[in-house]
């Protein structure tokens, strides 16, 4: 059985992409950075750490993915806001500039392990107070790295990406679906 280590339905949908039937079985892990770890290997490191979980938990004889997605500039990592005033900040340090989501992916199987890491730039228009208030009365800003989600209303303050879509929304697709089928760790 091959199981999804997320309660993200982001994440749910796009695997749909790669397999017709899966599990969802969310990892109830601590999430704190580990000051260990460089800043930009960080959604790699708890990718992994949410498959190894739930591959530990019950599950060892299944494939699970494990994903986590985070929002990097100025050499510093935005993970979700904890409240409205912490979703303004992280905009406003966004607005007019271009940062890096990052997607690290982990593939834990009994034939072995295999994770990877994703990055694409993103560049914000220049944004208005009034506009980031308005979008964080939308409520979107609040589950989401970065405090926005491409998929929805928060297109509205990209100006351009420079990479995988897909990666930005939560898991990418493409390269997940290379790794799984040419890694060997999912029996064909």
């Amino acid at each position: 059985m091959v199981i999804l280590a997320s309660g993200s339905p982001r994440r749910r949908e796009l695997l749909q992409m790669i397999f017709d039937n899966f599990a969802v079985i969310p990892a109830d892990i601590d999430e704190t950075a580990d000051k260990k770890i460089a800043v930009e290997k960080m959604p790699e490191y708890l990718a992994r750490k949410k498959a190894r979980y739930v591959f530990e938990n019950g599950h060892d004889s299944d494939v699970v993915i494990g994903s986590d997605t985070a929002v990097f500039i100025d050499g510093k990592m935005l993970g979700k806001p904890k409240n409205e005033d912490d979703a303004f900040k992280m905009l406003k340090k966004l607005s007019g500039k271009t940062h890096k989501v990052i997607t690290g992916c982990c593939v834990i199987s009994p034939l072995g392990c295999k994770t990877f890491s994703k990055t694409t730039k993103v560049e914000f228009y220049k944004l208005y107070d009034e506009e980031i208030l308005e979008y964080i009365k939308t409520g979107e800003p609040m589950d989401k790295a970065g405090a926005y989600g491409i998929q929805g209303k928060g297109a509205m303050l990209v100006k351009k990406i420079e990479g995988d879509y897909l990666n930005v929304v939560g898991l990418p697709v493409a390269k997940l679906n290379r790794v799984i089928r040419k890694s060997g760790i999912i029996p064909t």
